[in-house]
């Protein structure tokens, strides 16, 4: 009994929370909040914040269309293989005091699992034969390749930090780096790390590629590049992939530098309801994350892709491995030394 109850649990943990659905109905919800924040910025009205889920639809029910020279297994299954690594990895991403799958190295997973959706586009474009997605999966390659330094170098900057205040050296798991701020306080009103705080709010738009680091699909130069050749339900996957991955770089965000929120909550609800404090706790938690992502998005992508020009790929590259690798460098030096 005992296993079927856990394997129930498991299922309910991918399939409704933190799994598909939660990452389905957040993501599309941020989607269409950083649209209509955009519209603002810029003095237009702007489409509605729910015009992502009828984007989506309507492009399920549209015809999918496969080149004559793509491959078609790859082609059809890269927007799939993607989309998955995108519901894993926030498994693995506690939501303050809940998480669904832990273990000691959950930020290393976490790494490698970033990699697979930025993978599964580049083979996707690649099977399609088109030109157009030819340019843009070698801009997707330069991208990944210039965001990777810096995040290697914030998630060691902060494992190190929590590994000191635990006693271990170095700390790769995130269900600890949580516990630790929720009993420390958040990570980002330590000095030392607010260098990788802000290099962290600048991968997210280059993980993402919004605007103004969208090289890679550069509407007006190359047609919408890695997806020239994409349509129907496997474009609606695509843009809700790229829509699950602004949840997940904000909800990292926030596990690593703001998971000492959780522990304020927790003790709010165990002082006014202390029978009901695990429950109303989690869904405390989950509305203050998803605030938390609004705000994050807003900072991040639509401020930055309002008032900023898109950079070329040669101005992208230079930026990460300058200014952000930089800035995460200061946080490693500094948490080497225990500041």
């Amino acid at each position: 009994m005992t296993i079927i109850t856990d394997a129930l649990t498991y299922l309910a943990y991918i399939l409704i929370f933190p799994g598909f659905l939660f990452c389905f109905l957040s993501g599309m919800l941020l989607c269409g909040i950083d649209r209509k924040l955009v519209a603002r910025m810029q003095k237009r009205v702007g489409p509605p914040v729910l015009q992502p889920f009828y984007d989506f639809f309507k492009l399920l029910g549209k015809e999918t269309i496969v080149p004559a020279a793509a491959n078609k297994t790859v082609f059809l299954m890269a927007p799939l293989v993607g989309l998955a690594a995108q519901v894993v990895l926030q498994l693995f991403i506690p939501v303050f005091s809940f998480h669904a799958f832990r273990g000691v190295a959950d930020v290393i997973v976490v790494l490698y699992l970033l990699l697979i959706p930025a993978l599964s586009v580049i083979l996707g474009a690649a099977s399609s034969g088109s030109p157009y997605a030819g340019v843009g999966l070698s801009r997707e390659m330069v991208t990944v390749l210039a965001v990777e330094l810096p995040l290697v170098l914030v998630l060691l900057a902060v494992a190190k930090t929590v590994g000191n205040a635990l006693g271990t050296g170095l700390c790769f798991s995130l269900t600890d780096i949580v516990r630790c701020q929720m009993e420390n306080g958040s990570l980002i009103t330590r000095l030392s790390m607010i260098p990788a705080a802000v290099a962290m709010l600048l991968i997210i738009p280059g993980e993402t590629g919004s605007h103004p680091f969208d090289a890679a699909e550069a509407e007006t130069e190359i047609c919408e590049g890695m997806l020239a050749e994409y349509s129907g339900a496997p474009l609606a996957v695509y843009k809700l992939s790229h829509a699950v991955k602004l949840l997940t770089m904000t909800t990292l965000f926030t596990a690593l530098f703001l998971g000492g929120i959780g522990g304020g909550v927790q003790q709010l609800v165990s002082g006014l309801a202390p029978s009901l404090a695990g429950g109303i706790a989690i869904v405390l938690e989950i509305i203050i994350l998803f605030l938390l992502s609004v705000v994050l998005v807003a900072v991040t992508v639509s401020f930055t892709h309002a008032v900023t020009a898109r950079l070329r790929i040669e101005q992208l590259f230079k930026f990460y491995w300058t200014v952000v690798t930089g800035l995460a460098a200061i946080s490693v030096v500094l948490a080497w030394y225990g500041l």
